[in-house]
């Protein structure tokens, strides 16, 4: 048994899929689906059912995944071990962004944790906030940059960066640009343009709309602050943005705080130990980057 394929087979049980897996650790598909036989070979039973289109594990493959898991760890651990006594850093980090993400300092950070520790190969994952918290917890995303409603995310480490009401952003002829207030209530009567369920921003809308027993219509949804300025300036909906976003439009956007949601979306950098060297140097890096734009996080 090789590191290797606990490595193909993590991959695999994770992506559920082998042309996935395959692109995540860099080989072919062939050589993947050989080094999974292989191992189920040595194993004495199979670790996947490959008889649906998504590959799912079996009873065994579950029993072996978190050992898989701990094996991989462990032996990441000794290289990090070493490097902390030799000053070198080396590994891998695989990074999380919740998808829209506009905040350069965080690609900043990357760069210059990248000019500094070359040897560690860094992967950027783009995704929802509920998946990228998954990834994090089950140790697939060193750290993730999510969106999140109220408070950051139950039994991991989190660095809040932006925390901000939500606005209103609509065009000059709009009825509501005419309202000095708005209410959830007032939204409600127009269909609304916002990001997808998964995000922050989403979550603080629809609890705040389930507390009042709201049901505004959810006209479009973009994952893209830019996108839905864009939709609102055309008339097609009442955009639903965070306050620095809405600042962003306020050349073509009347903007007005939705004055009775007073819980904030939060943006926060969130993980689960600092114990790997290179994740607290990432860490370093990022709050360096963030305090630039924001130096009240100092």
């Amino acid at each position: 048994m090789e590191l290797r394929q606990l490595e193909y087979f993590v991959a695999v049980a994770e992506e559920q899929n082998f042309t996935r897996a395959a692109e995540r650790v860099h080989i072919s598909q062939s050589g993947v689906s050989a080094q999974i036989r292989q191992l189920e070979r040595e194993l004495g039973a199979e670790l996947f059912d490959r008889s649906a289109r998504s590959v799912t594990l079996t009873v065994a493959g579950k029993a072996a995944l978190e050992h898989a898991r701990a094996a991989l760890a462990a032996a990441g651990a000794v290289g990090q071990a070493v490097g902390e006594v030799t000053n070198l850093i080396r590994g891998r980090l695989t990074v999380g962004m919740v998808i829209g993400c506009t905040l350069t300092p965080l690609f900043d950070a990357l760069a210059a944790f990248h000019e500094a520790y070359p040897g560690v190969e860094i992967t950027l994952l783009e995704d929802s906030s509920d998946r990228l918290v998954e990834g994090v917890r089950a140790g697939a995303v060193d750290l993730a940059l999510i969106g999140a409603a109220t408070a950051t995310p139950d039994g991991l480490d989190a660095l809040t960066i932006i925390s901000e009401r939500l606005i209103a952003a609509v065009p000059a002829g709009h009825p509501l640009a005419k309202q000095r207030r708005v209410t959830l209530r007032d939204l409600a009567a127009y269909p609304i343009v916002c990001m997808p369920p998964g995000t922050g921003l989403r979550a603080v809308f629809d609890q705040a709309c389930a507390a009042q027993g709201l049901q505004p219509a959810i006209a479009l949804q973009a994952s893209a602050a830019d996108a839905i300025a864009d939709l609102a300036a055309r008339g097609l909906g009442v955009a639903v943005l965070s306050n620095s976003m809405g600042e962003s439009y306020r050349d073509r956007l009347t903007v007005r705080t939705i004055d009775d949601v007073e819980t904030p979306a939060l943006l926060a950098l969130i993980w689960t130990s600092a114990r790997n060297p290179a994740v607290r140097e990432l860490l370093a890096h990022s709050r360096r980057a963030f305090t630039e734009i924001n130096p009240d996080r100092r």
